[in-house]
């Protein structure tokens, strides 16, 4: 599948001295998910929308400026030429300036990935230098890149057989967990519902595989719109096809759900445990070996 025809962004992945030139593409697809319009419903008309002034009524586009509330009712106004006429440092450079052992960046801080492509066959060679490079020695480059006006941290990682520039989060974006984990309560934990848990865990564990997983309301809503249009539009209210189960007033404690899902061994768990089990006739012999032996009488003694 060849990229979109236009890159969101074109400039240079610089390390040191080497610059790097890239396009970076969108790796989201937003192309399936269904949009709706606001339509007013007695006409059938879309709803469009008019800037509007208190006071004044409908006014102009090229009349609107942006405006920066610093007290009630009191705003500066800025033109579209004063932000243009911001400089920002390395606008079309992303300067890798640090580099962080993958695992030590919390997936928190991540925010949207890209696709960075080789532009032109002279940026081929170091691409393929920076991706492996980054790939052996399990790190990741950060810098600032500056897109649509604006400034991002930025992580330039490998990926597959290319690489990818994923934007992420500044430090202040972020709440604090602190503020929201605070009261959770601090007591010592049974370790026996720590060992059922995790060994629930380990026998769960797998690679990631994004397939396992649907969008289920986004399937649920082409489904709706398709019978809307196949019944031309009438009042469509059905159960869903799949309902949530209902657990009623089965309710069973942390412990009991424990066992009862580690009860649920795996064919394999079951083959192994019977193999284990020795033969009908060895397990005879080995239960009679085990038997207490009756004592023979004493000999007696003969006369001399």
């Amino acid at each position: 599948m060849a990229p979109p025809a236009r890159p969101v962004w074109t400039g240079q992945i610089r390390l040191a001295l080497v610059a790097l030139p890239v396009k970076l593409y969108s790796a989201l697809d937003a192309r399936e998910k269904i949009s709706f319009n606001q339509i007013h419903e007695p006409s059938k008309q879309r709803i469009r929308y008019e800037k509007v002034a208190p006071g004044v009524g409908p006014v102009d586009k090229d009349e609107i400026v942006k405006g920066y509330e610093y007290s009630k009712g009191r705003y500066v106004l800025f033109s579209d030429e004063e932000f243009e006429a911001l400089k920002i440092e390395s606008k079309k450079t992303l300067d890798m300036i640090q580099f962080a052992p993958a695992d030590t960046i919390d997936a928190m801080y991540f925010d949207k990935p890209y696709y960075a492509l080789p532009d032109g066959k002279l940026a081929d060679e170091p691409y393929r230098v920076v991706r492996d490079a980054l790939r052996k020695t399990k790190t990741v480059g950060l810098g600032q890149i500056t897109m649509r006006g604006r400034s991002y941290v930025a992580a330039v990682k490998p990926h597959e057989d290319g690489i990818v520039v994923e934007t992420l989060h500044y430090g202040e974006e972020l709440r604090s967990a602190k503020a929201f984990f605070d009261e959770i309560p601090s007591g010592k934990l049974d370790p026996d519902l720590v060992d059922l848990a995790q060994e629930l865990i380990t026998r769960k564990k797998a690679p990631f595989d994004p397939s396992k997983f649907e969008d289920e309301y986004a399937k649920a809503v082409e489904r709706l719109v398709q019978k809307k249009i196949e019944r031309h539009g009438e009042l469509v209210l059905e159960d869903q096809e799949e309902p949530s189960p209902d657990y009623g007033d089965n309710v069973v404690s942390l412990v009991d759900a424990l066992k009862k899902s580690l009860a649920k061994k795996s064919p394999k768990a079951a083959d192994d445990e019977e193999d284990a089990k020795p033969a009908p006739k060895r397990r005879a012999a080995a239960e009679r070996s085990k038997a207490p032996r009756a004592k023979e009488p004493a000999k007696k003694r003969a006369k001399k």
